[in-house]
C-alpha cells in the first residue's frame, strides 16, 4: 500500500464529511414541513461499498447511530445487484433494523464515473463507491391519529410500513410507488415535498462523492477510506483506555407505558475493561403492548451516543468507532422489541436509557457526566382539516426541557437533550403554516433541580385551536423528575394540561390523544433538569442572578438555596443568608 500523506488525509476526511453536510443543506432548503426545514429533524450519511459508515453530517445523533444498523440490512435484503445508477430505495421498517415509522430513509448507490448534470442522468455503470442515505422524520405516515403518534397497541396501527422499495429508478420517481405511499398519509403535499427533498439531498451527495473520487482516482479513494476507518478505531480505543475499569450499574424507569399505570423498568450495567465498554440491559422489562418499545437500532444509538460523549470532539465518527459499540439487549424486551410490538414511543425509552447510562457512569467519571436531563423526546402532534387550504394537515414537534447540572456549570434551560439535536419551531412559522395559535411560550419558573449547579428550566408552550383538531401527546416525566447527583435535587416534573388557567382545567396523561373543540388550549410544561451538588453550596451571587432573571422565585431562593434576597435593593442579605443556611445540615458532597 502506498504511504498516505497526512495532510491529504485530513483534506479527504473533511471532504467526505462536507459531502454529507451539503446533503443536509440541500434537504433543509428543499423540504416543505417545519419539522424538517426548520427543526432539522433529519440526518445524512455516506457508506462505502461494504456498507460501513464512512462519514455523517452533524445531524441527529439518535438517527446516525441507528442508520448504521438500518442501511446495511436494507441494502442486503433488497440486493445491491438490483440497484443501478440513479436508483433509490425507500424504507422505514422497524423490524429490519429501523426505528419508528415516521423516520423514513432514502438510500442511493454512488458509482465512480456517474455524472449528474442538471438536465440528465448518465446510465453508465462502473465501480461502486458506496451509498448515500438521508433519514427524515415525516410529520405523518398514516396510522391512528394525525402525526402518527399515540398510544397504539401494535405496529400496524402506527402508520404505513415501507419495506425496501425502489422509489427512484434511473433518476426518475416511480410514480406508482410514490402514489401508494402518499395514499396512506394525511399531509400529502408536505410529505411529497419532503420525499423529493430527500432525493435532492441524495443526488447532492452522489455529485460530491463522485467528484472526490474522480479527483483522487478509485484506488487512492479506497486507500484513504480504509485508513480513515483504521485511524478512527485507533483513536477511539486509545480514548476508551483512559476510562477506569469496573462494573457500573444503574436503574430507572419510564413513568408508564400509555395503557397501564405500571412503570417501565430499565436496567443498565456497564463493564469497562481492556476491550472497551460493554452495555448490558439485561433486567429491563419485557416488551409491552404499548408504544414504549425501543428497537435494537434505537438502543444501539443510545450506546453509541454515550460512548461518543466520552471522547474528544476531533475523533471522527464512522465504522471505526461504531464497531467498538458492544451491546447486550435481550430480544423481546423494551430495549429490543420483537414484531409486532408498537415502537412509535421507543425514542422515549431510548433517551431515558441514555440518562440511566450516564447515571451509572457517574460512579466512574463523576466530573464528566450531567445530572438527570429532560430525557424524553416529548412529542406533540396535532391535525385536522385546514380551512384555509381545504386539505388535511398534520403538525409534529418535540419540545425541549431542562438539562442536568454539571460539575462546573448549570444545566442549560429549555434545550433538546442527549441524542436530540432538533431546533425550535418558531411561533411565527407555526402560526402562518398551520391553523393554530401559540398562546404562550416561556420558561417555567422554579422548575430547576436545585444544586450547587442547578438544573436547567423546562419550558411552557400553549397551543390554542380556532377549530376542531386531534391532539396527541407522547411524552413522559409527569410523575418523576430528572434525578440529581451528589446532593443535588431532582428537577420539577412535567405537566400536560387541557385549558390551563381556567376553572375547567384538566390534567392530561403523558401518552394520550384528545379531540379538541374550537377555543381549546393544550399546555405543555416540561420538566427541569436535576441539580449537581448541594444547593447549600451554590454561590449566592448566582442565586441572585436567577431571581433577577425570573428563573427562581424569592421564596425558592430562601427555602431551597438558603439565600435571602433583598428585592428592594436587588442584593443578597448576607447576614440573613448565613442564618438561613445555618438551619440546614450539610448534605452529601461529591466524592
Amino acid at each position: 500500500m502506498t504511504k498516505l500523506d497526512p495532510v491529504q488525509f485530513e483534506v479527504i476526511r473533511n471532504a467526505l464529511v462536507e459531502a454529507t453536510e451539503e446533503m443536509s443543506i440541500a434537504l433543509k432548503r428543499s423540504a416543505y414541513s417545519t419539522n424538517i426545514k426548520t427543526r432539522t429533524d433529519f440526518s445524512c450519511a455516506f457508506f462505502d461499498r461494504d456498507l460501513r459508515a464512512v462519514a455523517q453530517a452533524s445531524g441527529q445523533p439518535v438517527h446516525l447511530g441507528s442508520l448504521t444498523q438500518f442501511v446495511p440490512r436494507v441494502i442486503r435484503a433488497y440486493g445491491s445487484d438490483r440497484l443501478g445508477p440513479g436508483d433509490a430505495l425507500l424504507a422505514n421498517d422497524p423490524y429490519l433494523g429501523g426505528v419508528h415509522l415516521n423516520d423514513v430513509t432514502l438510500m442511493m448507490p454512488v458509482y465512480s464515473d456517474l455524472r449528474l448534470p442538471d438536465s440528465a442522468l448518465s446510465t453508465q455503470h462502473s465501480a461502486l463507491l458506496g451509498y448515500v442515505a438521508s433519514l427524515a422524520h415525516h410529520v405523518d405516515v398514516g396510522g391512528g391519529s394525525p402525526g402518527s403518534i399515540g398510544a397504539f397497541r401494535e405496529v400496524y396501527q402506527e402508520g404505513v410500513i415501507i419495506p425496501p422499495v425502489k422509489l427512484v429508478e434511473g433518476g426518475m420517481i416511480v410514480q406508482d410507488v410514490f402514489n401508494i405511499v402518499l395514499a396512506q398519509i394525511r399531509s400529502k403535499r408536505e410529505t411529497a415535498g419532503d420525499l423529493r427533498a430527500q432525493l435532492a439531498a441524495n443526488l447532492t451527495g452522489v455529485r460530491r462523492l463522485t467528484q472526490i473520487a474522480a479527483r483522487l482516482g478509485l484506488d487512492t479513494f479506497d486507500q484513504y477510506v480504509e485508513e480513515l476507518l483504521r485511524y478512527t478505531e485507533r483513536r477511539s480505543r486509545a480514548e476508551l483506555a483512559h476510562l477506569p475499569h469496573g462494573v457500573y450499574r444503574a436503574e430507572g424507569q419510564v413513568d408508564n407505558d400509555g395503557y397501564t399505570d405500571l412503570p417501565v423498568r430499565l436496567v443498565a450495567t456497564l463493564t469497562i475493561d481492556d476491550a472497551g465498554v460493554l452495555f448490558d440491559f439485561t433486567g429491563s422489562d419485557p416488551q409491552r403492548r404499548a408504544p414504549v418499545n425501543s428497537t435494537y437500532a434505537m438502543t444501539f444509538a443510545a450506546c453509541a451516543y454515550v460512548l461518543r460523549c466520552l471522547m474528544p470532539a476531533d475523533v471522527p465518527i464512522n465504522d471505526g468507532f461504531y464497531r467498538l459499540v458492544r451491546m447486550v439487549a435481550p430480544e423481546g424486551t423494551v430495549v429490543n422489541a420483537k414484531h409486532p410490538a408498537p415502537v412509535v414511543g421507543g425514542w422515549e425509552t431510548q433517551t431515558r436509557l441514555v440518562d440511566i447510562i450516564f447515571k451509572a457512569l457517574a460512579q466512574a467519571v463523576p466530573d464528566q457526566v450531567p445530572a438527570g436531563t429532560k430525557a424524553m423526546m416529548c412529542q406533540a402532534a396535532f391535525g385536522g382539516l385546514d380551512p384555509a387550504r381545504g386539505e388535511l394537515y398534520a403538525f409534529y414537534e418535540a419540545l425541549a426541557g431542562g438539562y442536568g447540572g454539571r460539575a462546573t456549570r448549570d444545566g442549560v434551560d429549555a434545550v433538546q437533550a442527549h441524542g436530540q439535536n432538533t431546533e425550535n419551531a418558531p411561533v411565527e412559522e407555526t402560526e402562518v403554516g398551520y391553523p393554530v395559535r401559540i398562546a404562550r411560550y416561556s420558561l417555567v419558573e422554579d422548575s430547576d433541580g436545585p444544586g450547587q449547579f442547578r438544573g436547567g428550566l423546562g419550558l411552557r408552550r400553549d397551543y390554542q385551536f380556532p377549530g376542531e383538531a386531534t391532539f396527541s401527546i407522547l411524552a413522559d416525566r409527569d410523575r418523576e423528575g430528572p434525578h440529581g447527583l451528589f446532593g443535588g435535587a431532582p428537577g420539577q416534573t412535567a405537566c400536560y394540561l387541557l385549558n390551563p388557567d381556567t376553572p375547567a382545567a384538566q390534567r392530561l396523561g403523558s401518552k394520550t390523544t384528545v379531540l379538541l373543540e374550537p377555543g381549546d388550549v393544550v399546555s405543555f410544561q416540561t420538566c427541569g433538569g436535576g441539580g449537581y451538588g448541594s444547593p447549600m453550596d451554590r454561590d449566592p451571587a448566582l442565586v441572585l442572578r436567577d431571581v433577577r432573571e425570573g428563573k427562581v422565585s424569592v421564596a425558592r431562593a430562601r427555602d431551597v438555596y438558603g439565600v435571602v434576597v433583598d428585592i428592594a435593593r436587588w442584593v443578597v442579605d448576607e447576614d440573613a443568608t448565613r442564618r438561613q443556611r445555618g438551619k440546614y445540615h450539610p448534605t452529601q458532597s461529591r466524592g
